[in-house]
């Protein structure tokens, strides 16, 4: 059942996050926090994205903040440090902010780069965590299937743990995932997977060793859960770039998962400057609880009126969607 469009708007606020480094084009995130009877949720799919997917992004925060969620199995969730295509240099740094995580998910494929400056970014990363610290790779489909075989040969030297969404399309994905099987180098989805009219294609498919899944997305934690178990292929939970409140339904997600086999992408709060509350990771982990924004934080991070009256008319339209099933 769909609240009222009215009982959504009474609590709603609109926050402008910066950010340390821009991040896959982004300085500043937007989202829109309001609270329900079981607590704060958030909508924000990016701005790009039309209504009818942004749609799923509400139907997700409108189930976290009016529903009961799954029983969690689990109270912490370890994570991964995230790495924006940075210079080398900078990489020290960047992973300083995400305390005592062992994994690093390092961008690559960014546009305006090339593949030397990838090499360069893993290179430093394997450097300051050592030979037991973790890396995964994330090129957000930006290869085609040759450049990511050439890709993967240049990389592997830093033994990767997989390589998450080299290209674009699943027959792709299944054709590089035949040509680098004999590496041992795990292929997992994402976009292929929470942009797609049919998230279980890249199982049927073959073209994935694991899914990288994103509660927003995906409509909710009942409905992640339903995919992940259609697939029957193993889960990394991750965000959307999401503040403390989107970060503690990911938490809830990873936190039902009969299984948790690897470091969850949920520390990015430590890719702010600033937040709505404190969810940045502590001993490589996150706590799997619901976040209560900070009062202060909400004004603090309001976004300007322009904006404001942006997503409010954005939300409004999407809620149409929701509603009408």
């Amino acid at each position: 059942m769909t609240p009222p469009l009215a009982d959504i708007l009474a609590t709603a606020r609109v926050v402008a996050l910066p950010m340390h480094t821009r991040f896959r084009g982004v300085d500043v995130r937007e989202a829109v926090l309001f609270e329900g009877p079981q607590g704060w949720a958030e909508f924000s799919p990016f701005a790009e994205y039309d209504d009818a997917e942004a749609a799923t992004w509400l139907a997700a925060a409108i189930d976290f903040a009016w529903h009961e969620q799954p029983a969690p199995l689990r109270d912490r969730i370890p994570v991964n440090a995230t790495i924006p295509a940075v210079a080398a240099a900078a990489v020290a740094d960047v992973l300083a902010r995400f305390d005592g995580c062992r994994t690093a998910k390092v961008k690559v494929a960014e546009r305006g780069q090339v593949l030397a400056d990838d090499v360069a970014r893993v290179r430093a990363v394997r450097e300051a965590m050592g030979p037991e610290g973790r890396i995964r790779v994330d090129a957000n489909g930006g290869w085609n299937v040759d450049e990511a075989e050439h890709a993967v040969h240049a990389l592997a030297e830093c033994d990767l743990e997989y390589v998450e969404q080299p290209c674009a399309t699943v027959p792709e994905l299944a054709e590089l995932r035949r040509r680098v099987k004999y590496m041992g180098i795990p292929v997992a989805a994402d976009e292929s997977v929470r942009r797609s009219a049919d998230p279980l294609a890249v199982a049927r498919a073959g073209a994935a060793d694991l899914l990288v899944v994103k509660a927003q997305p995906l409509g909710g934690v009942r409905r992640a859960l339903q995919i992940i178990a259609a697939t029957g292929l193993p889960a990394v939970v991750s965000s959307a770039l999401d503040t403390a409140v989107g970060l503690s339904q990911g938490a809830a997600l990873a936190a039902s998962l009969p299984e948790l086999d690897y470091d969850c992408g949920l520390g990015t709060a430590a890719l702010f400057l600033d937040d709505v509350a404190d969810a940045r990771p502590s001993g490589g982990a996150v706590d799997a609880r619901r976040v209560t924004p900070d009062a202060g934080a909400l004004e603090r991070l309001s976004a300007s009126a322009d904006r404001r009256d942006w997503w409010l008319a954005r939300l409004s339209r999407c809620h149409e969607l929701v509603a009408a099933g």
